[in-house]
């Protein structure tokens, strides 16, 4: 019989060494290399084309009916999942410690179960009284959510199969699950896929709709394999500073919905509170001129959200290294920004250092705020703010032409609703909204102009 190969599997990435090493060759990472058991090898010698059981093929037309969306009760929770949690789903949300994942789940868990829905909240970081403490302060103490603290995969099954099958199953955390059909430490990437695996399996079995927590890597992705994603149908990240009192809940994957709809929450006493106007979080008081401001109406999903970039030049000595500093966007992006600006538009930035902040904490990977992005580095420069009631947005090509972008009038209503009167936009751009004047320009050149007042 043949001897068995050792196998080393990484424990960020999920790569497979046959030998040990200190740094993982795919993910560069160091001490990663765990030792696994090797998988039982079974002979390759039998036809597939016989002896398995034959499975029910059904056509997108049939009469069967789809599995039903339950609302958890928080509107920015359900639009972030695309309208609800879908029956025999698996979701699966991540976010830095202590952000508020377990108070949103919380909270969500509590709402559906004064609805009369049955829901089960499964800890395996905590005890159970330690989660009744915390629903009491956030004043839930009297919901019916069934509370469990358990790490044994099997466990938690053989008593969810028990009974009739709960709406909602919420497992905190999946890093801390022990599968004993796996041999290893909870939190291995070997011990990861397979509890999911089980609760997954489970949850299309009963049609219960499962989410897990995920714990997250200092880089900000979910720890463990990168399979998990992949296995389950919503993959939601839940993102924010500690030191500020919002919350941004994105969806990365999502099978049932979109993946660019987001939910905004607020940290207060009584738990995470639903933001209605989430650009009231992102712009600071406009009512004094400042230079190197700008306002873009950033998009996310169907939901526009005003966001102030905010930039600052310093004049450096002769000889000195100029930095470049991005916080909420991309620093690529700035740099190509710079060059159109001096390239096609005769600005001067190789003496000064350039600083650029999205305000709030919020990040940006919209094309759009290319000009919005300018017009602050302009004003930053040239000592010259832009119109505190004005705002701005289009992408900037190489060849320094303003190219227009999608939904102009979606973001347009929403800085007329907030009291804005004009906007700067690409002069390719026909629709217009009531109220708000709008200037185009088809080169950055000529908005480059525009802002210096050269005519």
């Amino acid at each position: 019989m043949a001897k068995a190969k050792r196998k080393f599997v990484c424990q960020q990435c999920g790569s497979i060494s046959f030998r040990w090493q200190g740094q993982c060759d795919d993910c560069g990472e160091w001490n990663s290399l765990v030792e696994e058991a090797a998988e039982t090898v079974f002979s390759a010698k039998h036809d597939l084309h016989g002896g398995g059981r034959a499975i029910s093929l059904i056509g997108l037309n049939s009469d069967v009916a789809l599995p039903p969306r339950e609302g958890t009760g928080i509107a920015e929770f359900d639009r972030a999942l695309g309208g609800g949690l879908v029956s025999g789903s698996a979701t699966l949300i991540g976010g830095d410690p202590g952000i508020g994942k377990s108070t949103l789940l919380l909270q969500a868990s509590a709402r559906m179960a004064m609805r009369g829905l049955s829901v089960a909240y499964i800890s395996g970081e905590e005890a159970a009284d330690q989660v009744r403490l915390r629903a009491r302060r956030l004043g839930l103490g009297n919901a019916p959510v069934q509370l469990a603290s358990a790490t044994s995969v099997r466990d938690i099954l053989t008593t969810l199969a028990s009974g009739p099958p709960p709406a909602l199953v919420v497992i905190d955390s999946i890093q801390t699950m022990h599968s004993d059909l796996i041999e290893g430490a909870p939190g291995t990437v070997s011990q990861v896929r397979a509890s999911a695996q089980e609760l997954i399996r489970f949850a299309k079995e009963r049609g219960t709709a499962v989410v897990l927590v995920g714990h997250v890597t200092k880089d900000g992705s979910i720890a463990g394999p990168r399979v998990l994603e992949h296995m389950v149908d919503t993959v939601l990240s839940f993102e924010g500073e500690r030191s500020h009192q919002y919350r941004i809940l994105r969806a990365i994957k999502n099978r049932f919905g979109g993946t660019d709809e987001i939910g905004v929450f607020s940290m207060a006493e009584e738990g995470l509170e639903e933001v209605a106007n989430p650009s009231a979080l992102f712009l600071t008081n406009r009512d004094e001129t400042v230079t190197g401001a700008t306002v873009f109406p950033a998009l996310e999903g169907t939901r526009p959200v005003l966001v102030e970039i905010q930039a600052l030049t310093v004049r450096l000595a002769s000889g000195a290294t100029p930095r470049r500093a991005v916080v909420g966007w991309d620093s690529g992006r700035l740099a190509m920004i710079l060059a159109v600006l001096e390239a096609r538009c005769g600005l001067s930035f190789s003496t000064c250092e350039v600083y650029l902040n999205i305000a709030g904490g919020y990040r940006i990977s919209d094309p759009a705020a290319d000009l919005a992005v300018a017009g602050a580095l302009i004003s930053a420069l040239a000592e010259r703010p832009v119109a505190t009631d004005a705002v701005l947005f289009g992408e900037v090509a190489l060849s320094g032409e303003i190219r227009p972008v999608s939904h102009t009038p979606l973001r347009l209503r929403e800085a007329a609703k907030l009291g804005f009167n004009r906007a700067l936009l690409p002069s390719a751009v026909a629709d217009g909204v009531k109220g708000i004047s709008v200037s185009g320009y088809r080169t950055l050149a000529q908005f480059v102009d525009h802002m210096l007042g050269r005519g």
